[in-house]
């Protein structure tokens, strides 16, 4: 959106209409309406305040830009190709209303430290509602841990059954992630919220402005403190998709289990029919649609973030036409991750549990290995000892087709004389209790653990 008037005075020539078009960017950025509408009343004011322009020009210019929100919240305001932008469109409608006096709301600002401060407004509104949307998961999370708090299942590594741990735990492991999402957009509201109006096209304006009124008018922590990186930086728009990437990351890992979960082959899990579909021919399909969806959008919101990479790449100081670049993807990512975030909350609260199936998939005695050798190691036994003794011991019964569950101590003992009848006492619930420590799957650690991120989620 660069700093040229859209009467081209300065060209013989009019703009061919596939130039128009392919500049044009109010297909997408008229979702910045609000935000540009905000940073003019603002500077009406502030240029009313610093005498460069009369109150009762200000208060016109503010009514009418008032009126021009209501239209458009209407749907009354027919937006133009030719105008280019928003901010090209909402300026030519004020004249409509107001006459010349609309032109005076551009003194002392560029549309590039426009642009740049409507991008930072909407950016720190999407920071806020994607970190409420990451809150609303993560609650999901912490009532279905909290409602199957004594279900077990296999936890896995390589896919394959390794140890029990509690379900509860389990989505606790997934609300960790999401809390270090919310820290890293928290993180990315520091750089985000700074206002770059009153930086001009790249130089500053030379105009006795008042920046530090508008910044606090409009809720900005601080000013930028150079003009030519203000209306050149989009670091925080890929602050924010990176953010989004990694989130989004988290969501399909999620996703992939829940997928697996609710395959005949786990059936630890179903969905809730809202978050299915059948398929065109087989009638006895229930599909996961919604979490293989989000998988695959995963990739799309990454796309996003090393489009931004790349258009930034090889930009010189100050504003380019590149940015304009900034836009598209960004809206769509805010969109894929806060839709994906809300759809994932209500599809968790909404699964049934088969508490069943997952504890007879905890109870395959061979999760219980480890255990047995940590019995040994409490006999005297080294542990690398203990664990070829195991190993051995695990290879016999599946030899044999047997589990520990049918071995007598007789058997036991032909494996080492260390073992005794106090072997039988080893359960999954002995398994779960023995990981009693800070960030263990213990009953005791995961209710404590449970509660400490009640609060913490609570405190977002």
């Amino acid at each position: 959106m660069s700093d040229k008037h859209h009467l081209r005075s300065r060209f013989e020539k009019n703009m061919d209409d596939l130039v128009r078009d392919y500049t044009a960017s109010i297909p997408f950025d008229r979702r910045l309406y609000r935000q540009d509408i905000a940073g003019s009343i603002a500077h009406a004011k502030m240029l009313a305040r610093q005498g460069i322009i009369s109150d009762k020009d200000a208060e016109l210019i503010v009514m009418g830009l008032v009126s021009i929100r209501e239209e458009i919240e209407g749907g009354k305001l027919q937006f133009k190709a030719e105008l280019e932008d928003i901010h090209m469109n909402i300026e030519a409608r004020l004249a409509e209303k107001i006459g010349d006096v609309a032109g005076k709301l551009h003194s002392a600002r560029s549309r590039n430290d426009q642009v740049a401060l409507d991008l930072r407004l909407y950016a720190r509104h999407a920071i806020a509602q994607t970190n409420a949307s990451l809150k609303e998961l993560q609650t999901a999370l912490l009532d279905v841990a909290e409602a199957n708090i004594d279900v077990a299942l296999p936890g896995y590594t390589h896919l394959q059954r390794a140890q029990p741990v509690l379900l509860a735990h389990h989505f606790l492991a997934y609300l960790e992630m999401l809390q270090r999402d919310v820290e890293r957009l928290k993180d990315c509201l520091k750089r985000t919220d700074v206002m770059p109006l009153g930086s001009g096209a790249l130089a500053g304006v030379p105009y006795p402005i008042d920046r530090v009124s508008v910044a606090k008018e409009l809720g900005f922590a601080e000013i930028s403190r150079n003009s030519l990186d203000a209306v050149a930086d989009r670091d925080f728009v890929v602050e924010y998709e990176a953010a989004a990437a990694l989130t989004m990351m988290h969501l399909s890992r999620l996703a992939e289990e829940l997928i697996l979960w609710s395959s005949a082959e786990f059936g630890f899990v179903e969905m809730d029919d809202a978050y299915a579909t059948g398929s065109s021919i087989m009638p006895q399909k229930k599909n996961p649609d919604v979490a293989e969806l989000a998988r695959g959008k995963t990739g799309r919101v990454y796309g996003h973030l090393v489009a931004m990479l790349t258009t930034l790449k090889g930009l010189p100081l100050a504003y380019n036409k590149d940015l304009q670049e900034d836009k598209e993807g960004f809206f769509d990512t805010v969109d894929t991750l806060n839709n994906t975030l809300r759809i994932f909350a209500a599809m968790v609260r909404t699964m049934t549990v088969n508490k069943e199936r997952m504890l007879q998939a905890a109870s395959d005695d061979v999760l219980l290995a480890t255990d047995i050798a940590d019995y040994l190691v409490r006999k005297g036994l080294p542990f690398r000892e203990a664990h070829s003794v195991v190993a051995s011991l695990t290879r016999h019964l599946i030899e044999k087709g047997m589990s520990f569950r049918g071995l007598t101590l007789e058997e036991y003992k032909a494996f080492s004389p260390l073992f005794d009848k106090d072997v039988f006492a080893i359960t999954v619930a002995s398994s779960l209790a023995a990981r009693d420590v800070p960030g263990g799957t213990a009953p005791v650690r995961v209710k404590a653990a449970l509660a400490e991120a009640r609060e913490r989620v609570a405190g977002h």
